[in-house]
This record gives C-alpha cells, sequence and structure tokens, in this order.
C-alpha cells in the first residue's frame, strides 16, 4: 500500500512539472488531446507493442469507395520462334549424333565402336562430296559464281595472259604517276646488291616512263646513274638503315613513301608502286609515308 501511495505521489510531482513547462498559450486543442491520451493510456493498447505502423484512416470521399488493386504492369508477350527447317533438325541431329560416337570411340576405342563411328563418318563424307560436285555444276553453269574466273586464274594458260594484261595495265598506270613522281634510288658505290640493282631500275625507267633518282649515301658512284646526287642528309630523315633501297616521291608535295628495300625484280617493282599509288593506301597505312621539304 505504501509503495501504491508513493507511485501516485510521484506521478501528481511528475504531471505538475510537465504541465508548468507547457506554454502559457497553449489552445484548448492541445488540452483536449491531452484529455483523450489520460482518458486512453498506451499501456491500454498493449496488444499493439511499442513498434507498430498503422495507416491513416481514410477521409472524404476516400472513406466510402473501397480501394481497388492495381493491376500488374502488362508484359509483353513472348513471340513463339518460327519452327526450324526439318532439314535443318536432321543436319543438328547427325553432328550431334557423329560427335557422340566419336567420343565414345576415343574413350573406348573397341572394335565396336570406332566401326560405328567410322560408317557415319563415311556417309557424312559421302554426303558432302556430292553436295561439293551439285556446287560445282552451279559454279559452271553460273560464271559470277564461279571462283576460276574471278581474280588471277588458275589455268596456266589464262594465268600467263593474266599477267600479260596486268602489266600492261600497271606499266600505262606507273607512265601516267611519272608525270610528277620519281623514284629515289639509296645506295652505296660498295654495294655488291646495289650494283646488281641498278641495271633493273634504268631498264624500268626507260621501259616505264618514270624518272629514277639516284643518291649515293656514302658519296661513291653507280654506272647508269652518272648524275647521281650524294646525301644531304635525306636518308637519316627516311631512316635509310640499309640499301638498296626504293622510295617514290612527289617533288611538289615533298610526300615520300617507301616502295622496298633490297634487289627488287621489274614485276615487284611494278606491283608495289601501284599498290602505294593507290587512292586507297594513304588510309590503309598512313604512318609509312612522310612529307619532306625536297631541296
Amino acid at each position: 500500500m505504501q509503495r501504491s501511495l508513493f507511485s501516485s505521489a510521484c506521478f501528481a510531482v511528475w504531471t505538475t512539472l510537465a504541465l508548468s513547462w507547457l506554454p502559457a498559450g497553449s489552445s484548448a486543442q492541445d488540452s483536449g488531446r491531452q484529455e483523450a491520451t489520460a482518458a486512453s493510456p498506451y499501456w491500454a493498447d498493449a496488444w499493439r507493442g511499442w513498434h507498430f505502423y498503422e495507416e491513416p484512416e481514410p477521409e472524404g470521399e476516400d472513406a466510402a469507395s473501397p480501394r481497388r488493386p492495381v493491376p500488374p504492369p502488362a508484359t509483353p508477350s513472348a513471340k513463339t520462334p518460327p519452327p526450324k527447317p526439318p532439314e535443318l533438325v536432321q543436319f543438328q541431329r547427325l553432328q550431334k549424333t557423329l560427335e557422340e560416337y566419336r567420343n565414345v570411340a576415343i574413350m573406348r576405342p573397341t572394335e565396336a565402336n570406332v566401326r560405328r563411328y567410322m560408317e557415319l563418318e563415311a556417309k557424312v563424307v559421302a554426303r558432302a562430296s556430292y553436295f561439293a560436285d551439285v556446287a560445282q555444276r552451279v559454279a559452271w553453269a553460273t560464271p559470277e559464281l564461279d571462283p576460276t574466273l574471278q581474280g588471277r586464274p588458275v589455268n596456266a594458260k589464262a594465268l600467263e595472259v593474266f599477267e600479260r594484261q596486268q602489266i600492261s595495265d600497271r606499266s600505262s598506270s606507273i607512265g601516267a604517276l611519272g608525270q610528277d613522281h620519281v623514284l629515289f634510288f639509296f645506295f652505296r658505290g660498295d654495294c655488291p646488291y646495289c650494283h646488281a640493282f641498278a641495271p633493273t631500275l634504268a631498264a624500268f625507267q626507260e621501259r616505264h616512263g618514270i624518272k629514277v633518282v639516284g643518291i649515293s649515301v656514302d658519296g661513291g658512284s653507280m654506272p647508269g646513274f652518272p648524275d647521281a646526287r650524294s646525301d644531304n642528309g635525306i636518308a637519316r630523315t627516311l631512316q635509310v638503315t640499309q640499301v638498296p633501297a626504293v622510295f617514290l616521291a612527289q617533288p611538289f608535295t615533298g610526300k615520300i613513301t617507301p616502295i622496298g628495300f633490297g634487289v627488287l625484280s621489274e614485276a615487284e617493282l611494278l606491283e608495289r608502286i601501284t599498290t602505294v599509288s593507290a587512292p586507297s593506301a594513304e588510309e590503309m597505312l598512313p604512318s609509312t609515308s612522310r612529307h619532306v621539304v625536297l631541296q
């Protein structure tokens, strides 16, 4: 009994102190809220627990109308893939069976397993051979599908005609190129390879109409090039570390492109000059060309 009286006295003192801290202008609404709280203390709702969350009560029209469930977002219907052709299904089945037979024969190479795999493989090879025969007949009847008629021919006689025509076309192209281009021929007077290559370049100059300018790296002379110039530093600029070396140069723009190093044949010169002078050559390998102020 004494403990109960003590608790009541403490509660009264605590209430008095709490009310003394309220601001003087507290409204009647606050007092009403306090009365409602006192009328329904929290321990009366012990079933709710200390931590809970409740949705607020609906107001106005929302209270009258029940909430409608939100429909789930519509998912796009998956398109059914078209059925595979029966030939494709049959091929995949055959391919899988052949692989399985081979794996079994590898892991257990008995006579029966190996024979089974080899028999199926023979059937596959025969089918592929038949396909090759049909494809060949189609190519013979359709010129645009015949690989022997596209690009470089394989027949010896046709190959001879092709190379002759190709040399003629490249010679004409280099003749037109020679109107504003020259070939730089870097050599040394004591280089046997340079002496062996010099006659080919001299004949190339006469036959295809492009001037060859000899440049002596060591100050020596070269037969066939009496007007050869001494190196004025251009060999170092072009990083010529090996001779003989041939470069294609356009004097009025200063553009210089390497053609090759070492002894080259006339056919190689024709092919390389035609390739590096093509419009797409600069896009394929732009770092090979340099621009040098020629003196």
